[in-house]
């Protein structure tokens, strides 16, 4: 319901400067609106968010810690915000690997560290630099100079039979069991969320090399992997009483081939993110996600 001045006395003039406050005020509240993540049941009490740098947020303004491509718009912050944490600290860290949940990473101390007895929310979103995610994708853009048309880079990964990077995420298993195990052995009690990749590539496997310079055959194999890395976080973290977050289902028609605004990856660096990792929507999406688990 509108309040109105009675008709004898005319409401003042709004000032131009207290105008200018007041849309202001009006269009920073539309934003806070438009961003803000549903809260979860309870409170949490300290959350842990560890990872690589699909969690960090790498290339997404701001950057908070450079040697790390912390973002103060990925997700860790986002889910902080929404469950309300007394307390938070997030270590997630390009480049990290499995390894360094429990061994330093340079100068970063081993992310376990985060983890305190009484953490409440752990999020762990780790295994693609096992894969060597980035190189793989480096090497597919390279070969398909030779065969744009073909699948080069699904071919040598495969010679004589073997799958190179099936093998590579077979691998990498036990190693995110152990980190699951390190972060039980600090918190016994707190809640264990295993996140997952998203669509980098369209999951129909559809090209777009003018896009993204991949070889045509090579899109499927890429998105084969993704879900065959997927897939094995998501029974690492069911074999040890963890919470799979799928990023991969909701991200699907916002990989990077589609354009600015409708995409949640990059395909290259750009303003909005570090290319071949999610942008600012992306994180926001995996925040939700994550969100609506910690509610269930």
């Amino acid at each position: 319901m509108t309040l109105r001045p009675a008709p004898d006395r005319p409401a003042p003039a709004t000032p131009p400067r207290r105008r200018r406050a007041v849309l202001i005020t009006v269009c920073a509240g539309a934003v806070l609106a438009a961003t803000a993540l549903p809260a979860s049941a309870e409170q949490a009490g300290h959350y842990a968010a560890l990872g690589d740098s699909f969690s960090s947020g790498l290339g997404i303004p701001a950057q908070t810690d450079a040697a790390c491509g912390r973002s103060d718009h990925n997700y860790p912050t986002l889910v902080a915000r929404a469950v309300d944490a007394a307390e938070s600290t997030d270590v997630t860290c390009a480049g990290a690997e499995t390894r360094h949940v429990t061994e330093a990473q340079n100068a970063a101390a081993p992310q376990i560290d985060a983890v305190r007895p009484d953490t409440s929310v752990v999020t762990v979103g780790i295994g693609g630099n096992d894969l060597d995610l980035a190189g793989v994708i480096r090497r597919c853009v390279l070969l398909a100079y030779l065969d744009p048309q073909g699948s080069p880079c699904k071919s040598s990964f495969t010679l004589f039979g073997t799958d190179e990077i099936g093998s590579r995420i077979n691998t990498t298993a036990p190693k995110v069991a152990d980190a699951l195990r390190a972060v039980r052995s600090k918190s016994a009690q707190a809640k264990v969320l295993v996140v997952g990749y998203p669509a980098i590539v369209p999951d129909d496997g559809s090209a777009c090399r003018e896009t993204i310079p991949l070889a045509v055959g090579d899109f499927a194999w890429l998105r084969d992997k993704t879900r065959q890395l997927n897939a094995m976080l998501a029974q690492r973290a069911a074999a040890h009483g963890a919470t799979f977050i799928d990023t991969y289902g909701p991200s699907v028609g916002h990989d990077a081939c589609k354009p600015a605004g409708v995409r949640w990856l990059e395909p290259t660096e750009t303003e909005a993110g570090a290319g071949f990792h999610p942008n600012a929507a992306g994180h926001r999406s995996t925040a939700e996600t994550i969100v609506a688990a910690l509610s269930d």
